[in-house]
């Protein structure tokens, strides 16, 4: 009696919810092995050229509070 309990949701799980399981698994992993997509690639592209902008301005302003506060990188 307490066979046939555990046997038959045990068969349930192994038709049906195991082989779904394992696709969506290998689905995902899959999909995630790809990579960056078209548009998430762009995006990092053009995070990357801000990225360097924004680095390019910091150099400029800290030649010019060198020029003109020479005691600047000093202060607290």
């Amino acid at each position: 009696m307490s066979m046939g309990f555990i046997v038959g949701p045990l068969i349930v799980f192994m038709i049906f919810v195991a082989p779904l399981w394992l696709l969506l698994h290998y689905r995902s992993k899959k999909h995630s092995s790809e990579g960056l997509s078209g548009d998430d690639h762009d995006k990092l592209q053009a995070l990357v050229a801000r990225a360097e902008q924004m680095q390019e301005r910091i150099v400029t302003l800290e030649r010019i509070l060198d020029a003109e506060a020479p005691q600047w990188r000093n202060k607290s």
